[in-house]
């Protein structure tokens, strides 16, 4: 009877100590975060983006965890939504073109010589920064942060002293991108489109394309496009844009600690 006794108290133990154990276990469930970009390795933008997804993870008891996806491997940036809302991906660091995919009028934001300077464009946006997180939301993404792409110029191979000179030259047209096409519409060039993607290919072959670009200057470095260039206009185009974004599939599935930790560190 004593033998009994015992074996039960055991047993008994040992179904609770599984039960707490499987308990602790569900109370901390990982959230993989799958994040693509542009960004190649190794810049300064992809270690910003390395140190934020560190900073959630330890942040989070390492509860969620980034899976990142940098140098345009999951494809340029329609690729790249697409993936997202087929559930292969939940979120990515989009410049204006991926933006305008989701909510185009967010794109009023770089308009080509719309503003004079940032102050104006940082005016207008924090104005319009409620309408836009609502228009992303509508669209099924919550955006997690606005990182600004910076100043917009033309980089050549060859010198560009006027309209002209550039009429002349090969230029590259982000495949698909409406500003781009009304902008070389109104400026009379005619363009080669490619996707982003190709960019770099295209400028290192010796019977390329393409032998003009437009980036901001960092922009430019990042994508080691200036490796192949020589010139760069003196004239700003527009302040591009960039907006961090995940599903909001996604997002909602997250407890609501950790969708207020994406927040505000992004």
């Amino acid at each position: 009877m004593v033998l009994k006794h015992i074996i039960k108290i055991v047993s008994l133990s040992l179904l609770i100590s599984l039960f707490l154990h499987i308990s602790s276990v569900s109370a901390a469930r990982q959230y993989i975060f799958k994040f693509a970009t542009l960004v190649p390795p190794d810049t300064a933008w992809m270690k910003e983006i390395d140190r934020w997804a560190d900073e959630v993870y330890k942040k989070s008891n390492g509860r969620l965890k980034f899976k990142i996806y940098p140098g345009g491997v999951m494809g340029d940036e329609p690729d790249v939504l697409r993936k997202i809302r087929s559930r292969q991906l939940q979120g990515a660091f989009f410049t204006g073109y991926g933006i305008g995919r989701i909510y185009s009028s967010a794109r009023v934001l770089e308009m080509p010589f719309l503003f004079k300077n940032t102050d104006e464009s940082d005016y207008v946006r924090d104005r319009l920064m409620p309408e836009i997180e609502a228009g992303f939301k509508y669209k099924g993404f919550e955006l997690l942060g606005w990182p600004e792409i910076g100043a917009i110029h033309f980089f050549s191979k060859k010198p560009i002293h006027s309209l002209q000179e550039l009429k002349q030259r090969r230029i590259w047209l982000w495949q698909g991108d409406p500003i781009g096409e009304a902008f070389a519409e109104a400026a009379g060039v005619s363009p080669v489109p490619l996707s982003i993607i190709e960019v770099y290919t295209q400028l290192t072959a010796r019977h390329g394309s393409i032998d003009t670009v437009y980036n901001s200057t960092f922009g430019a470095l990042t994508m080691q496009w200036h490796t192949k260039l020589s010139y760069a206009t003196n004239v700003t185009m527009t302040n591009a844009i960039g907006a961090l974004v995940v599903s909001n599939r996604f997002y909602k599935k997250l407890p609501e600690d950790l969708q207020k930790l994406l927040k505000t560190t992004g």
